[in-house]
């Protein structure tokens, strides 16, 4: 039986633009909109590529089922709330005039980390990158979600409109004021009155989303289907856990009431943040690329692997915990446990290639902040020091047994290029560390962190993944 919208879910406006509307999304964002339940909120999703989602979600009138996996067992959820799905690509107009529309409110995003075009390192717009480049030569037709937020943003304000508030959903650093700057110098550029009215009259929350949502499979779609009665294309898989901290500071007031499901609205994020980032973020990357090297197609099946489970909880409890302040009623010991339990659950097949992608983009946020603090108190870092180095073997695109690596990032290829030009394994280090881009102008400098992350390196081609977290 194919999905179809009836008379009773057909009631939903769209309040809220979602650029990026990936499987995270409408695992998250999309469930906290359906439970708060106020139907003039509804979301209108953009793909800024490839037009896959709205192909799968518009044929069943974009409804779909979230399926909730845990050991107990799986619980399918229909979701309502979205309003369409447009591709950016395809008709850039009919995205401006929606994000431009009175009635949207919020622009929210989950473009991943370098769908901002910035440099991690220092925060700043990378002039040179082709989206921001053809963004200021056709700012009237862009395709980067800045230039789509800012020529949002000049109709709104050329129309006595207020401007939307803009709610970043993805794992960056104080992510609402990184994009608020990122969308200030590119509005600079064409109107300083336009960005000194978007400085003064939008608002750009920070925001911490936590979720794990795996990539869903030919499998997921069947379970769905056999536990629903309904054919659905376009499910979302997702952990039981679901948490969302975000700053209460929208335009007007305007917002959904996301505290009915459980959202936490507080005047300082940062806390949060800083430990979702550290803790989870940081040891999923570290498995990711260590478990990978080792053979592991999941986080849960890394964690099934004593070695894996001992060099997390030593990752964990020596290097990042007594670096990281907890938030006010929070214990990290207790948060560490839960997130143990979070990683080895058997019925979230969260693949360690997925999370390995766009490696240069995450590792300053994830690992390197913590590297830099241990290093400030010249403190050892074993683990952190493996974790990049094992990024660094994955990134060489050849796993232990020789076989080719699908490396997904966007400095892959040169990644690739200054490894194989590289005359040894010390050169070798050396030259990915030099890469600015990701290390900034401080650790390739520091002798202690690349001493330490050529000997880890060194551990990992002589005796392998698994015997280098084993040590």
């Amino acid at each position: 039986m194919r999905l179809q919208r009836t008379t009773d879910q057909a009631g939903w406006d769209t309040g809220i633009v979602h650029l990026g509307l990936g499987a995270f999304a409408r695992a998250h964002l999309a469930l906290y909109t359906e439970d708060a339940g106020q139907h003039d909120w509804g979301i209108l999703g953009v793909s800024l590529q490839r037009p896959d989602q709205r192909d799968r979600l518009a044929p069943q009138d974009c409804l779909y089922h979230a399926l909730e996996r845990q050991p107990e067992g799986n619980r399918p959820r229909l979701v309502t709330c979205l309003t369409g799905v447009l591709v950016a690509p395809e008709d850039p107009e009919a995205v401006l005039a929606t994000m431009s529309a009175p009635g949207t409110r919020i622009v929210t995003l989950t473009v991943t980390e370098k769908g901002y075009c910035h440099d991690p390192a220092t925060g700043r717009l990378n002039w040179a990158h082709p989206t921001i480049a053809h963004d200021l030569a056709h700012p009237t037709a862009p395709i980067g979600a800045i230039g789509f937020m800012v020529e949002a943003q000049r109709r709104r304000q050329a129309a006595g409109l207020p401007p939307f508030t803009v709610l970043c959903c993805d794992n960056l650093p104080a992510n609402g004021h990184v994009v608020s700057g990122l969308v200030r110098e590119f509005a600079a550029r064409l109107s300083p009155d336009l960005a000194a009215w978007i400085a003064a009259e939008g608002a750009f929350p920070c925001a911490m989303v936590d979720r794990i949502v795996p990539a869903t499979t030919e499998a997921d779609i069947a379970e769905v289907k056999a536990l629903t009665g309904f054919a659905d294309a376009a499910p979302v898989v997702h952990e039981p856990f679901r948490q969302w901290v975000i700053e209460n500071r929208f335009v007007g007031g305007a917002r959904p009431h996301w505290e009915i499901g459980g959202a936490q609205f507080v005047d300082q994020v940062e806390p949060f943040e800083h430990i979702k980032l550290r803790l989870l973020n940081g040891a999923h990357s570290a498995l990711a690329y260590l478990g990978y090297l080792g053979g592991h197609e999941t986080i849960a099946d890394t964690m099934q692997d004593s070695a894996y489970a001992g060099f997390v909880d030593r990752l964990w409890r020596d290097e990042i915990v007594p670096v990281v302040p907890p938030p006010p009623g929070t214990d990290l010991l207790v948060y560490v446990a839960a997130l143990r339990d979070r990683f080895s659950n058997p019925a979230i097949r969260h693949r360690t290639w997925q999370i390995a992608m766009d490696g240069s983009q995450k590792l300053p946020q994830r690992l390197l902040g913590t590297i830099r603090e241990r290093l400030a108190q010249n403190l050892p870092l074993p683990c952190l020091a493996l974790a990049v180095a094992g990024w660094i073997v994955y990134t060489g695109g050849v796993d232990e047994q020789g076989s080719a690596i699908d490396v997904r990032d966007p400095l892959a290829e040169k990644l690739r290029s200054v490894q194989t030009s590289a005359a040894d394994d010390s050169a070798r280090v050396r030259a990915v560390i030099g890469i600015t881009e990701v290390f900034g102008d401080d650790l390739p400098r520091d002798s202690r962190f690349v001493e330490a992350v050529i000997a880890a390196y060194a551990t990992l081609k002589a005796k392998g993944a698994r015997a280098a977290v084993a040590m």
